[in-house]
């Protein structure tokens, strides 16, 4: 069993910036792919960013390609972020983190089927 803490969040005006981190109940993440995904009002979830398993490349969705990048703690292995800049209202939505074993390639960000979620926390981008 894998349990996901999230922090960050809230409330920002357009183009502001926020930070979502993401820690594990392991040692490392360094076997799970690991992914941000939200879900807005009305709307499917979307997958916003990733880390594949193995390689370890990085994906992220057209909408937020060039504003948003996941990274992982040089220090804490278990602990994951999003840097989200120049955020604007279309980014408001629930966002969670999710790790899993054995998802590689772009597929942690097309395939949702994590096996672990984190408890989400609002994104709010509003003047």
């Amino acid at each position: 069993q894998v349990v996901l803490v999230q922090s960050g969040g809230g409330l920002v005006q357009p183009g502001g910036s926020l930070r979502l981190s993401c820690s594990a109940s392991l040692s490392t993440l360094d076997y799970y792919a690991i992914g941000w995904v939200r879900q807005a009002p009305g709307k499917e979830r979307e997958g916003v960013s990733c880390i594949s398993a193995g390689p370890g490349s990085t994906y992220y969705a057209d909408s937020v390609k060039g504003r948003f990048t996941i990274s992982r703690d040089g220090v804490k292995n278990n602990t994951v972020y999003l840097q989200m800049n120049n955020l604007n209202p279309e980014d408001t939505a629930i966002y969670y983190c999710a790790v899993d074993r054995g998802i590689y390639g772009s597929t942690c960000l097309q395939n949702l089927r994590y096996g672990y979620w984190g408890q989400g926390t609002q994104v709010t981008v509003s003047s």
